[in-house]
C-alpha cells in the first residue's frame, strides 16, 4: 500500500510538475522571451506617391502571424483604393528622421515588445510630435509591460490589462461615439461583432479622442476567470 501511495505521489508531482512547465510555455508564447533583436541598417525604399504609410510588423516577443498578414493584406488593399503608397516592413531602423518624414502615417500592426533602440525610439517621439500620425492595431497596444513609457503613457494612453479567456473570442456591441470621424463614420450607432476584447488600466479621455466604447454588458469581461471590468466606460477606438 506504502509503494503505490509513495508511486501516486509521485506521479501527483511530475504531473504538477509538467502543468507548470506547460504553463511556463505558454506564458513565453504569450507574452515573449529570450533576446530582443534590433536593426540598425535602415532598408531601401522605393519610389512612392506623395501619401505614403508605413505597415510596422516587427515582434519581439510573441508574434501572432496570421493576425498580421490579415491586417496587412487589408491595409494595402485600403491604401491602394485610395491612390496610395504603402511600404510594409519588420527593419526597425527605418525608424530615422529622413525616412520617417516620407510617411504621413505610421500603422503599428500588431507590433509586440521592446522594437525600437533609444534613437529609433527618438525619432519616431519627434515624428509623431511633429504631426506624423499613428494606428497601433491590436497587438501594438497589448502587452502586459512596456520598457518605453512614453509610448505606452502618451501615445497609447493606456496600459493593457488583458484580454477575454475561456472563451476568448466573444460577441460584443460597440458603441459608436464619434460617428463624424473619418474612421467610423461609415458605421451606425451599433457595431456587433466576435473579437477578443482588451481592457486597459485607466481610460484615456484625459489625453485622447474616443471614438468608440465597449459596452461590457454584451460579454463576459473576464480573463480565464479573473474580472479585467472597466466598466460603463470602456474606451475600445
Amino acid at each position: 500500500m506504502k509503494t503505490i501511495l509513495r508511486r501516486g505521489l509521485i506521479g501527483l508531482v511530475l504531473l504538477i510538475s509538467a502543468l507548470a512547465a506547460f504553463a511556463a510555455y505558454k506564458y513565453y508564447m504569450v507574452f515573449g522571451g529570450g533576446d530582443d533583436v534590433f536593426e540598425t541598417v535602415p532598408p531601401t525604399l522605393p519610389p512612392m506617391k506623395p501619401v505614403a504609410i508605413l505597415i510596422f510588423t516587427k515582434t519581439n516577443g510573441y508574434r501572432d502571424g496570421p493576425s498580421i498578414a490579415a491586417a496587412t493584406t487589408a491595409l494595402r488593399a485600403i491604401i491602394a483604393k485610395r491612390g496610395w503608397s504603402s511600404f510594409v516592413t519588420e527593419n526597425g531602423a527605418i525608424f530615422n528622421a529622413a525616412q520617417l518624414a516620407r510617411f504621413k502615417a505610421v500603422v503599428g500592426n500588431n507590433t509586440r515588445g521592446n522594437n525600437l533602440l533609444p534613437a529609433q525610439q527618438a525619432a519616431f517621439r519627434r515624428y509623431v510630435e511633429q504631426g506624423g500620425g499613428f494606428v497601433g492595431i491590436h497587438g501594438a497596444g497589448g502587452d502586459p509591460h512596456y520598457s518605453w513609457r512614453w509610448y505606452v503613457e502618451t501615445l497609447i494612453g493606456a496600459q493593457f490589462a488583458g484580454h477575454t479567456l475561456f472563451p476568448q473570442f466573444q460577441r460584443a456591441t460597440v458603441h459608436i461615439e464619434d460617428r463624424t470621424h473619418p474612421a467610423t463614420r461609415h458605421l451606425g450607432p451599433l457595431w456587433v461583432r466576435t473579437d477578443e476584447w482588451y481592457s486597459f488600466a485607466r481610460r484615456p479621455r484625459n489625453q485622447a479622442h474616443v471614438l468608440a466604447t465597449l459596452d461590457e454588458r454584451s460579454y463576459s469581461p473576464k480573463m480565464a476567470g479573473v474580472s479585467i471590468a472597466m466598466g460603463a466606460d470602456h474606451p475600445v477606438i
